[in-house]
């Protein structure tokens, strides 16, 4: 990992390159030209990249999200627009979902979806000129894949890197509170976490360790969550 400053050319080069925030691969004349086309950080930040470096972006404190192709988020339908709907999604314009970005769905069979609905989804489209897009559905697959409207349960927002970090598979977090008692969670890389369990109390500690443990928060570590989790009445 190291830190990048907007302008500063990154090495990311991969035949499968997908680039997350915070980069950008600028245009080349021919589609072989593309392939070699330098990536630019656009914000400062800290410089990631998966184990086979096909995924890069950058890390940093930005409040906003910005949507990138292939993220998971968590938003709320604001409205109809024509056949889909309308999407706050935390960023700086409202996402689109069309009413077929669902598995199984037709023209005259189309999921219910009203003001105030929660929904996991993918970003499918993502340009700076454009609205995001988003689908409800697994690209690969075109199964739904736990994408699609999130009943009941409750959402908490955190820090973008907190979702991040609650998306890594190897962070201690939700594996821990999962011991400790059922729940159901959907985390969305734009800061919000929805969460479903049988228990209100449950729901609160799950709410509270988020809150200690996101680095806005106090970055507690796991240590210190057993002690701090000891405490809740669960």
């Amino acid at each position: 990992m190291s830190i990048v400053l907007p302008g500063e050319q990154v090495p990311a080069q991969h035949v499968n390159l997908k680039l997350g925030p915070g980069l950008l691969q600028l245009s080349s004349e021919t589609q072989q030209q593309a392939k070699l086309a330098p990536v630019i950080a656009t914000r400062s930040g800290i410089l990631n990249h998966s184990a086979n470096k096909s995924k890069w972006w950058v890390e940093g404190n930005s409040r906003r999200y910005v949507p990138a192709p292939q993220e998971s988020v968590i938003g709320v339908i604001t409205g109809r627009s024509g056949e889909g709907w309308r999407v706050d999604i935390g960023s700086a314009h409202p996402a689109s979902l069309d009413g077929l970005a669902f598995e199984g769905a037709t023209k005259r069979n189309k999921p219910s979806l009203k003001v105030g609905s929660l929904i996991y989804a993918r970003v499918s489209l993502a340009h700076k000129d454009m609205e995001p897009e988003l689908e409800c559905f697994d690209a690969q697959t075109h199964k739904a894949d736990g994408f699609g409207e999130l009943k009941d349960g409750f959402v908490l927002q955190c820090s973008l890197q907190m979702s991040r970090l609650l998306l890594d598979p190897k962070h201690f977090l939700l594996p821990l509170l999962g011991s400790r008692f059922p729940l159901e969670a959907a985390v969305g890389i734009n800061g919000k976490v929805w969460v479903s369990t049988k228990d209100t109390k449950h729901t609160i500690a799950i709410v509270r360790c988020i809150e200690v443990v996101d680095p806005d928060g106090g970055g507690m570590d796991e240590t210190n969550v057993k002690k701090f989790l000891s405490k809740l009445d669960i």
